[in-house]
């Protein structure tokens, strides 16, 4: 069986162990990189450098920054009494992306999985339970994922902070436009059925 050299196996390697890459994909930037000119290869490495020495956690929102605070929580202009509660920095992407929704932000940087050993504990929880003591916030919007981990999560923060005074709401889930319910799947159907509004 064919074996590559140490070097380029190496580094086919590095790419497997990122998440969404398989063995196909590894091979192919490998390769890419490896006929690509050399100041290619110097620019990536030097941007995931870059990144990993300036990018920090907002002191506020628990958001990827290069400042203490966050260009969202630095905006006097947003609602300052909504808070919408999200697992990981790109679903603040694709809340922005809608420029629909105005309140603040706070990243919990995953989900509670118990069989991954990730707790309580390993989420930016305390952080939120510390804005909640400081600032004028009336409304939570717990936005983690509809899977199984986000909704254990959302359970868990409810629980957490509706003693606490604060109104705390759940994203709706349910059919997107256009679908058609016999190709919907149960947790779906079911969401869509919970969530149902008065017309």
């Amino acid at each position: 069986m064919y074996s590559y050299s140490e070097p380029i196996a190496r580094l086919i390697n590095r790419f497997s162990r990122l998440p969404g890459i398989g063995p196909k994909t590894a091979q192919r930037l490998a390769f890419y990189l490896l006929n690509a000119p050399a100041e290619v290869s110097r620019e990536l490495a030097e941007a995931i450098l870059e990144a990993r020495e300036q990018i920090r956690f907002c002191q506020r929102c628990c958001n990827l920054t290069t400042a203490d605070l966050c260009e969202i929580c630095r905006d006097d202009s947003r609602q300052g009494d909504l808070l919408c509660v999200v697992e990981e920095p790109r679903d603040v992407a694709a809340f922005e992306r809608l420029r629909d929704y105005r309140g603040y932000y706070h990243v919990l940087h995953g989900a509670i999985k118990p069989m991954e050993d990730i707790g309580p504990e390993q989420l930016k929880i305390k952080e939120l339970l510390q804005r909640l003591q400081t600032e004028p916030i009336t409304e939570v919007i717990l936005a983690t994922n509809p899977t199984i981990e986000g909704e254990t999560t959302a359970m868990y923060l409810a629980k957490l902070l509706k003693p606490l005074g604060v109104k705390v709401t759940r994203l709706a889930h349910g059919l997107p436009a256009g679908s058609v319910l016999e190709y919907a799947d149960e947790m779906t159907l079911a969401s869509a059925l919970a969530g149902r509004r008065e017309i």
